[in-house]
């Protein structure tokens, strides 16, 4: 039902757009805008999907490997706090490191997979658990170590310092899960 709604948003301001230019006398402008916009989306697209291929590589090589095995011991007194009823920390690990470096999509499947496992554990209820619930805010608001999604962006722009928003990435994912995590937990013990 939202899908068809935001359709519907969508196609009344494209509609609206083309009639105003029309109106004002200026559609050559107003087409060529779309043309132009469309190019760039297929552009950013593209070099996306080529960021995304190859981190999701990377992880799962680093999940063969057993780098994965290695970055869970390591942030295991932080998951096992986090999340001590599940058993599905492997990937939630993954999600979160495929979070720390930015990779976006790359994190989804790990991602999505984590839920479905927490899913099963919360006995056929139709409402996520706590550890649901904090693993979206969580995976929402990730913290990221290297915004590699967003530097392909910059890249792909020709951005002359691509590198220059990591500080800035830092302290703004940063604070953002913080304060997700605080509501996420003052929100919880409402319930």
């Amino acid at each position: 039902m939202r899908g068809v709604y935001m359709n519907s948003v969508w196609t009344f301001v494209v509609l609206v757009s083309l009639i105003l230019s029309l109106c004002y006398g200026f559609p050559e402008s107003v087409l060529a805008s779309g043309i132009s916009g469309a190019e760039d989306a297929v552009r950013v697209l593209i070099s996306l999907a080529g960021a995304m291929c190859f981190w999701s590589g990377i992880l799962r090589i680093a999940e063969k490997g057993g780098a994965a095995q290695k970055c869970q011991k390591l942030l295991s007194p932080v998951i096992n706090r986090l999340f001590p009823k599940t058993a599905h920390k492997d990937k939630i690990t993954m999600n979160i490191i495929a979070n720390l470096f930015g990779t976006g999509n790359a994190a989804t499947p790990a991602g999505v997979a984590a839920m479905e496992g927490m899913d099963e554990e919360n006995d056929k209820s139709p409402y996520p658990n706590r550890e649901m619930c904090r693993f979206t805010v969580m995976n929402t608001s990730s913290l990221q170590l290297f915004p590699t999604t967003v530097i392909s962006i910059l890249t792909s722009f020709g951005a002359k310092n691509p590198l220059s928003i990591v500080p800035y990435v830092w302290i703004s994912s940063s604070l953002a899960l913080l304060s997700a995590l605080l509501v996420q937990s003052l929100l919880s013990k409402r319930r």
